[in-house]
């Protein structure tokens, strides 16, 4: 088994454990059949609850997350929609914790996904030599979660063919799941309390492989929007960067005034606007708030291990190459007229550090 302090990410029940048991502990709610915590627990260990120690996990709008916890009380999934980066994922992490305990059941969706990847898949040694039975069979996500009353994530199910999205269908509508090559009782599998299913899309990825309206049906669809106020993401990314740069063997925290003109610059060149309301190029790669944090994760390990001290402005210019030009070459010059036409003439010694460092920008 693998040493939890040398995981890179442990799950968020690992990583909360302790929050999750004071919460079980304390929790005298009604809960919903086959559910860890009740839904006011649920909602506390994902938003928090500074009075009783309990952290704030993800930022958003508390009423998503109270529409998210009743849809997965439902009959119905919960499919959580948006652009990339606004932690989606998280929030379908976070989620499962606090329902099932377990955040690990999870289907990561792509091209080459198949149905044996969902459902269930052979042990083909002992398939051939003791034919079809439940030893032979290897439990895939969806036969475990609904055998085991647990949620499965799905994650990025529009990158799958529409014929292995629809698997879904009826484990969703009937809460069953045939096992054609068994036979009696086994041939079929019933979901026990606790089963549903979260999964999550990009709106960018719409029209790739469109959900058939029967699967739509059987989801309550939510939207996960990108962080609206500055000093808000500006303190998340601060949070997740200094956290990263701990478990990166960095002991120098991250400089507020260099992440301030980052998460400033993420903004702007996400929504095509400055601060101040002047028009400009937007990029088209993928300027998330999850992308600050990688941003700001590489510019704190460039400036403790190249030079020994915490990331500057300079580091920022140097790391943001990368993100910028993902999607289109364009991109990289728009960027440059960013920082030649946008950044230039703003106060503050990081800003002018920013314009001064437009020349380490490749090309």
């Amino acid at each position: 088994m693998t040493d939890v302090t040398t995981m890179q990410r442990p799950p968020a029940e690992v990583r909360y454990a302790d929050e999750l048991r004071r919460l079980r502990e304390t929790d005298s709610d009604p809960r919903p059949p086959g559910w860890a915590l009740s839904l006011r627990a649920a909602r506390r260990f994902i938003i928090g609850d500074e009075r009783a120690g309990i952290t704030r996990k993800f930022v958003g709008d508390p009423s998503l997350i109270d529409r998210a916890l009743v849809s997965l009380a439902t009959s119905r999934g919960l499919m959580l929609v948006g652009e990339p980066g606004t932690a989606k994922s998280l929030l379908s992490e976070l989620l499962a914790a606090a329902v099932s305990g377990d955040s690990t059941l999870t289907i990561q969706g792509g091209a080459a996904t198949t149905e044996d990847q969902i459902k269930y898949s052979w042990n083909y040694a002992l398939l051939v030599a003791d034919g079809p039975s439940t030893r032979s069979l290897v439990p895939a996500p969806l036969l475990r979660g609904m055998s085991e009353g647990k949620v499965v994530r799905f994650e990025e199910i529009t990158r799958c063919p529409l014929e292995v999205q629809d698997c879904l269908l009826s484990p969703l509508s009937d809460r069953v799941m045939a096992v054609p090559e068994l036979t009696g009782p086994e041939a079929m599998v019933f979901a026990t309390e606790g089963f549903n299913i979260i999964a999550t899309a990009n709106t960018r990825d719409r029209g790739v492989n469109e959900m058939s309206s029967a699967l739509k049906r059987r989801f309550n669809f939510e939207t996960v929007f990108p962080i609206a106020d500055l000093s808000t993401e500006l303190s998340l990314v601060e949070a997740e960067a200094s956290a990263l740069l701990r478990r990166s063997g960095v002991t120098a925290a991250p400089r507020r005034d260099v992440l301030e003109v980052l998460v400033t610059a993420f903004r702007e060149l996400r929504v095509g606007q400055t601060a101040r309301g002047d028009s400009m190029d937007r990029l088209t790669s993928v300027m998330s708030t999850a992308e600050a944090v990688s941003v700001a994760h590489a510019v704190g390990l460039r400036g403790w291990f190249l030079r020994g001290e915490a990331g500057t402005a300079e580091d920022v210019v140097s790391c943001l190459a990368g993100t910028a030009a993902k999607d289109s070459p364009e991109d990289l010059a728009k960027l440059r007229r960013y920082l030649e036409q946008q950044v230039r003439g703003r106060r503050g010694t990081q800003w002018k550090a920013l314009y001064d460092a437009r020349h380490l920008l490749p090309g």
